[in-house]
């Protein structure tokens, strides 16, 4: 193999490299983003259930046991 086609070889797998890195690099922000989104869905949610249990006066200690 000349140093030519080897230079050319090496060329083209750090193309293919670039390429799968930005890919991945994509990938990573959206699942960022949609983790962020969840995260702050599961905020709300637990507002949303101290909220209610303030309404109804049910105390975490005042709750039933799970078998009833």
């Amino acid at each position: 193999m000349d140093l030519e086609s080897r230079v050319v070889e090496l060329e083209t797998r750090l193309a293919f490299q670039d390429d799968v890195i930005a890919t991945l690099n994509d990938v990573v922000v959206e699942q960022r983003l949609a983790l962020d989104r969840l995260q702050l869905q599961i905020a709300s949610l637990a507002r949303r259930q101290e909220d209610m249990a303030g309404q109804f006066g049910i105390a975490e200690g005042d709750a039933p046991p799970p078998h009833y």
